[in-house]
């Protein structure tokens, strides 16, 4: 691997320092989008049943907003009653809608990062290959002759960047595109918790009259 990264030359060096913030960022994602992290299948249910006669306590409330990227929402939800039992139902869902709006930000965390680099990766290969290209023009002698060992080097970074520019952008660009779907999904499942918990929450509310 050592000779393989030599003999591709100085403009590897990028390419190199890409791969790795990309593997960083891959394993940071993996870690943070999974389902137990966002959204638990069974936390909907468990929030509707401990509310179902009565709002929580602020410990409750807490541990609900450490649990998960969904419970946070939730928590935020339940907060805003227990805050103003006044609230209407259109406060209660902005409250819902300002809470999913930051953690949807969170869910895309470092995604555009993952996707410059899908998208930098390529280019960044293609100019090795001009790098490479340039060496091999200027192995040629003006005599007609060249010169062996710089025209070989030339090849060697003109076709080493463009394998790994390729290599680093198709596996990240699967990943971003991956991630992309799991935040619209997540998306989808805190729309549809806050759908379900703005009635559920607002009979605790207090009706005023007019």
């Amino acid at each position: 691997m050592i000779s393989i990264i030599q003999a591709a030359g100085w403009p590897i060096a990028p390419l190199i320092l890409c791969s790795i913030v990309a593997l960083a960022l891959v394993l940071e994602r993996l870690y943070q989008l999974r389902t137990a992290r966002v959204a638990p299948a069974t936390l909907l249910e468990e929030v509707l049943s401990v509310t179902r006669a009565s709002l929580p306590s602020a410990d409750v409330v807490n541990k609900l907003a450490d649990s998960s990227v969904l419970g946070k929402v939730l928590a935020a939800g339940v907060r805003s009653v227990i805050a103003d039992p006044r609230i209407t139902e259109e406060s209660l869902r902005q409250s819902f809608e300002s809470a999913g709006r930051i953690a949807v930000h969170g869910l895309e965390r470092y995604l555009n990062t993952l996707g410059t680099i899908a998208a930098a990766a390529p280019l960044l290969g293609l100019f090795g290959t001009v790098v490479g290209m340039i060496e091999i023009f200027g192995s040629q002698a003006p005599g007609g002759g060249s010169n062996p060992q710089l025209l070989a080097h030339g090849i060697s970074v003109a076709l080493y960047n463009t394998a790994f520019g390729l290599m680093i952008a198709v596996p990240t660009l699967m990943f971003y595109r991956w991630f992309r779907g799991r935040v619209d999904e997540s998306q989808l499942l805190l729309e549809l918790a806050a759908e379900r918990m703005v009635p559920h929450l607002m009979r605790f509310a207090v009706r005023t009259t007019a």
